[in-house]
């Protein structure tokens, strides 16, 4: 099992995401990865995220060590290594760490189209949009960071392609544990509904609401309370000592509920610090 530090923690969470659903949050596509396979330790992923299934989809160009073994064999054994770090800056951002064992390979043209419209949702990039063009006319849905572009034809196309993934095992280890989980386990699972938000909001928490964040950590001295992480449960704060977890009591089920979590928790920690 691979292991991963994450600190100390305090605060045992009364509820928290399951494993299947970290993993699924983690390989989301937001979060930097590498394919490892043999002969190959290290084929960097320009841009990736999943499938409603969880399967991995991954934007590779073709001179890339992993996408050159294919030419020879239909699939690779491979692993997709991906690394969770915080958004707001640290000396150790390092969240968390995936590891989605199995065979790659790459999408069949005529699941290219779809696979480059779901990989552009998060990563609008052009070749995504070559790709999906050099695949013939069809209802590919040209994304608006794309709008000066869609003349420009699939040229590059043949540079660059999607591959996936047939999966295994995957496993994960951060700060709530480790555990292995099979391929049904988190195929069923989803990632936390706030994961492409939450960046923004741990940024935001960080500059304009610190203050605030140090009544949430008995004795905490203002300013050295940071964000580290949340997700529909709650929050990690990270002070000097260690990391320390924060429950909403609710699940938040939206945006609007979370502002609602953050608000009862800004004005329950104003009341004890009176």
């Amino acid at each position: 099992m691979h292991e991963v530090s994450a600190g100390k923690r305090k605060g045992v969470p009364h509820a928290g995401p399951t494993a299947a659903e970290r993993a699924r949050s983690i390989a989301y596509g937001i979060a930097g990865a590498v394919l490892v396979a043999p002969g190959v330790p290290y084929d960097p992923v320009p841009a990736h995220t999943t499938g409603e299934n969880g399967a991995p989809l991954l934007l590779m160009p073709r001179q890339s060590p992993v996408v050159v073994g294919l030419t020879a064999v239909s699939d690779l054994p491979a692993t997709l290594r991906i690394s969770d770090l915080a958004p707001v800056p640290f000396a150790d951002r390092v969240r968390g760490r995936a590891w989605l064992h199995g065979w790659v390979s790459e999408v069949p043209p005529d699941g290219r189209r779809d696979a480059a419209d779901r990989l552009a949702r998060l990563h609008p990039r052009p070749e995504l949009l070559d790709l999906a063009i050099s695949d013939g006319p069809g209802t590919f849905e040209v994304p608006a960071a794309f709008e000066d572009l869609s003349s420009s034809g699939g040229s590059a196309g043949s540079d660059w392609t999607i591959l996936t993934m047939d999966l295994a095992e995957i496993e994960i280890a951060d700060g709530w544990g480790a555990a292995d989980l099979e391929p049904e386990e988190y195929r069923d699972a989803w990632p936390d509904p706030f994961t492409a938000v939450e960046p923004a909001m741990l940024r935001h928490l960080d500059g304009a609401h610190r203050a605030e964040l140090a009544r949430l950590v008995p004795g905490a001295e203002p300013g050295e309370v940071r964000p580290v992480a949340l997700d529909r449960y709650g929050l990690w704060l990270r002070t000097p000592d260690g990391d320390h977890r924060v429950d909403f009591g609710v699940p938040a089920r939206d945006v609007d509920g979370l502002r609602r979590a953050y608000r009862h928790l800004f004005a329950s920690a104003g009341v004890r610090g009176m």
